[in-house]
């Protein structure tokens, strides 16, 4: 944890830091507008913390945007803020942003979740992939599927239901590399989140898609790096984002659980 430290200590990092807080995923460019430092300095600020894994990157197409990075900040928390503590300490700090008169911070309609596991790359393909290690961590529900590209996807939102094809398509699929397809539409179930079938009718005209990427990590001792990407939403609003978001994340959680040799919740609670 120096290296996270060290990078937090200064304040300008800080500050890039809170911008891609309050608005996730950034160029260079955009970072650097209004401040009294260089591209120059910009950049080099970026690639401490991303040495530190407080940020990473992600190329789409010429510009390379950079996303704040929760996984050091979360072993702090972890280590340092107990599991009584953290709920607490949220609703503090919601009540302070109410009383400055501040919204919580707005992210661009995507989601970017990078986490590190002490795994191999294949390994790590086939639990995305295999539906016995898929089984293992995801508590009997989907997905399944060949995993060629143009295959279908079919869900199981239930462990004791059927599995559904709900249109999802296989997009990329490259062993141990990189793995995408479309995400399914809003479902029937959800029409309470809206105040009209009009706006739930347009709503479900939205068409996601998820991509995992794997490679090796920046610093060795760290494993491998997935970084999931949950792009195509039409807003920041977008209920699919926000239905979707936290469920990766502790998707991810227990895949990394699994793969280390941890037990999972489910485990624990049997056990």
């Amino acid at each position: 944890m120096d290296a996270v430290f060290k990078a937090l200590a200064d304040p300008s990092r800080r500050l890039l830091l809170d911008r891609l807080n309050g608005r996730n995923g950034q160029t260079l460019r955009e970072l650097s507008e209004g401040l009294a430092m260089s591209r120059q300095a910009v950049s080099k600020h970026l690639a401490v913390l991303e040495s530190a894994l407080l940020v990473t990157s992600a190329r789409r197409g010429r510009e390379k945007f950079h996303y704040l990075s929760p996984v050091p900040i979360q072993d702090i928390a972890d280590r340092w803020i107990g599991q009584y503590e953290r709920g607490r300490m949220a609703a503090l700090s919601h009540v302070k942003r109410t009383l400055e008169g501040r919204p919580p911070p707005m992210s661009k309609p995507e989601f970017v979740y990078v986490t590190y596991i002490q795994t191999t790359a294949e390994k790590l393909y086939q639990a995305l992939t295999d539906p016995e290690f898929i089984k293992a961590y995801m508590g009997g529900t989907g997905p399944e599927s060949t995993w060629e590209v143009g295959a279908p996807l079919r869900w199981k939102s239930d462990p004791s239901g059927e599995f559904k094809d709900l249109g999802q398509r296989v997009l990329e699929a490259e062993p141990g590399k990189r793995l995408s397809y479309t995400w399914h539409t809003l479902q029937p179930m959800h029409r309470n989140l809206f105040d009209s079938d009009e706006a739930f009718a347009k709503a479900r005209e939205e068409r996601s898609r998820v991509t995992f990427d794997i490679e090796p990590a920046e610093v060795p001792m760290m494993g491998i790096k997935l970084t999931i990407t949950h792009d195509g939403f039409d807003s920041p609003e977008s209920k699919m984002l926000e239905g979707t978001s936290g469920g990766w994340i502790m998707i991810l959680s227990a895949l990394k659980t699994f793969l280390e040799g941890g037990k999972l919740v489910s485990e624990q609670q049997t056990g």
